[in-house]
């Protein structure tokens, strides 16, 4: 049963970690231990925010986003603050959860420079990386989605090693263009969904408006007469190929997919461990999660028309990011160049169009962003006490860090996706659904081919590091993980197992948000019925707030009137008469 709670819990979950900040404002900025605990406890709760609103969201509810908040903003453009989250947003948003408290507790003694700017960074980019995932007004989205990325340029530019600037230069020009790409884009989208007066941001109205026009587009293109269209249309057949590029170079930046990925590695080389983290954990999931709310459902046409295209940039990302992998010396680039590959699988697994493949990507967001994540928890826990990137500098470090190598080796086979680990369910159902697909039959051997690049770059990294005999001295004196490293790694290997053994409670999340978009990216594709399509596919959200009631203006009293000693009598009392 809802609630009158439910349709707060998302403002509490985004603003939670902002409220927070400014608290850690007004502590000394010598008080280096009391903003740590602060903040710490700030993400704590924002993390119980976030088991909340999951323990209220029902997977399978009629209603396609649930915890909904809406109210008016700026009624002359069509913009309203709206909030509210489906499956795979919900999924997102407590991973975001989740790894807030990790990341405050991996950086507790690593900065101790600046620390108060650098936990304000990370409680304002919580809000923002939340904020965009449960945004359900473009216009929102895009506020959040530029939002982020200030405190990710300061975490690398300020607290990132030697060539942080460059670094972080680097990632703030090529997240930019593609969002001001994506900017025009999503104006042309708002002129063109709906008519001068009933215009509007909000992702049911844009959706909806040019679901007819797309539908209009797909007939008239099947037929081979565009004459007659109406001028929406007209107009979406002219302009929607480019619009869906400006949402896809967007977006494919942000994942990132090849050939737009080099902004990555030396992003993550660069950056803190807690930069890393989210980086890897959630920030580069907001390209894959706008394919899916965004890019895809707005312009299906021209989806299928490129699905080919963006499959195989998708298979090279996924051979390409593997073999560089093979040709690193250093531990971080090669953990960097790892995601490239391993979110190769995401776009493909989307891109095949079909109900496995669209779930394995859904799932694989969740699986990168927990053992990668995990994997530069790892190694900066290791770069803290020997500050060498380089694989040459380590070997058989097992015999002096046994717990650190457990666990690094837990979170490796669940990166080479091994059965029983969350990795291989969501490769697994990424490879069955583009053998399924439409794609060629090459795509799919290809891909599985980075499966086995997978282990062996992994496995040689790992045995380079932890086995044979200590080579360097210095390695000799490391110590192995204290009690509040383990703390934050066994939350990130239990979500490995758990994901790996249990995967159902995950998937009946996800599942009605992948039936959703497969319908969505089919849409007028001549499969289903237009009637049943529809009816399917249509975007119901929440409706506007009423708004407040003009109160009339009360007819103005009578004047007084001056008598002649210049006392003032009212009218009344002279008992006069209109003539």
């Amino acid at each position: 049963m809802t609630s009158i709670y439910d349709t707060r819990i998302l403002n509490l979950v985004i603003f939670s970690p902002l409220l927070m900040a400014a608290l850690v404002l007004f502590l000394p900025r010598t008080e280096k231990a009391q903003i740590r605990a602060v903040t710490f406890v700030g993400m704590l709760f924002n993390l119980a925010t976030c088991l909340w609103a999951w323990t209220r969201f029902v997977p399978r509810h009629p209603n396609e986003f649930q915890l909904e908040y809406r109210m008016r903003w700026i009624d002359d453009l069509g913009l309203s603050y709206h909030i509210g989250v489906d499956g795979l947003a919900m999924t997102l948003v407590l991973l975001t959860g989740v790894l807030g408290p990790l990341v405050v507790l991996a950086s507790w003694t690593y900065v101790e420079e600046r620390v108060k700017e650098f936990h304000l960074a990370l409680l304002v980019l919580q809000t923002a990386l939340i904020g965009a995932v449960c945004s359900l007004d473009v216009l929102l989205f895009y506020v959040f989605f530029e939002a982020m990325l200030i405190p990710m340029y300061l975490l690398i530019g300020v607290w990132g090693a030697e060539e942080r600037q460059m670094a972080a230069t680097k990632f703030f020009l090529y997240t930019l263009v593609g969002s001001l790409l994506m900017l025009v884009a999503l104006l042309a989208a708002y002129f063109i969904a709906a008519p001068a007066g009933s215009r509007s941001f909000d992702y049911a109205t844009l959706y909806n408006g040019l679901m007819s026009l797309n539908r209009e587009v797909a007939a008239c293109t099947a037929a081979g007469d565009c004459s007659n269209v109406s001028a929406g249309a007209s107009a979406l057949l002219r302009w929607g190929p480019l619009m869906f590029i400006a949402f896809s170079i967007a977006f494919a930046i942000k994942v990132p997919m090849f050939p737009v990925h080099t902004w990555l590695p030396d992003a993550h080389v660069q950056a803190p461990v807690a930069g890393s983290m989210i980086l890897a954990g959630v920030m580069l999931k907001m390209g894959t999660f706008g394919f899916w709310r965004f890019a895809v459902p707005f312009f299906p046409v021209a989806a299928r028309q490129y699905q080919v295209i963006i499959s195989l940039l998708a298979v090279i990302g996924i051979v390409y990011g593997a073999l560089m992998c093979l040709a690193q010396k250093d531990i971080k680039k090669l953990i960097a160049y790892s995601s490239v590959s391993h979110l190769g699988y995401c776009m493909l697994g989307m891109f095949a169009f079909t109900s496995e493949g669209a779930t394995g990507s859904a799932y694989q967001m969740l699986n990168h962003g927990i053992s990668t994540g995990a994997l530069f928890l790892l190694f900066g826990f290791l770069y803290e006490r020997r500050h060498a990137r380089l694989m040459a500098d380590y070997g058989g470090i097992a015999r002096v860090m046994p717990v650190f190598t457990a666990f690094f080796l837990i979170v490796t086979f669940s990166s080479i996706a091994v059965p029983g680990t969350n990795g291989f369910v969501g490769e697994f159902l990424v490879l069955l659904g583009s053998f399924k697909s439409n794609l060629p039959m090459a795509f799919s051997v290809a891909a599985t081919t980075g499966v086995i690049l997978g282990a062996a770059y992994m496995l040689w990294m790992v045995q380079k590091v932890f086995f044979g005999t200590v080579t360097h001295q210095e390695n000799l004196g490391l110590k192995d993980l204290n009690r509040r490293e383990v703390l934050a790694v066994v939350p990130l290997l239990i979500l490995i197992a758990v994901m790996g053994l249990r995967p159902q409670p995950f998937l009946d999340m996800l599942n009605p948000s992948t039936e959703r978009f497969i319908a969505r990216a089919q849409y007028a594709s001549g499969k289903t019925d237009a009637a049943t399509e529809d009816a399917k596919v249509r975007v119901r959200v929440r409706e506007l707030p009423a708004k407040a009631d003009v109160v009339a203006e009360a007819a103005p009293a009578a004047m007084p009137r001056l008598m002649p000693t210049g006392r003032i009598l009212p009218a009344a009392a002279l008992n006069l008469q209109n003539p």
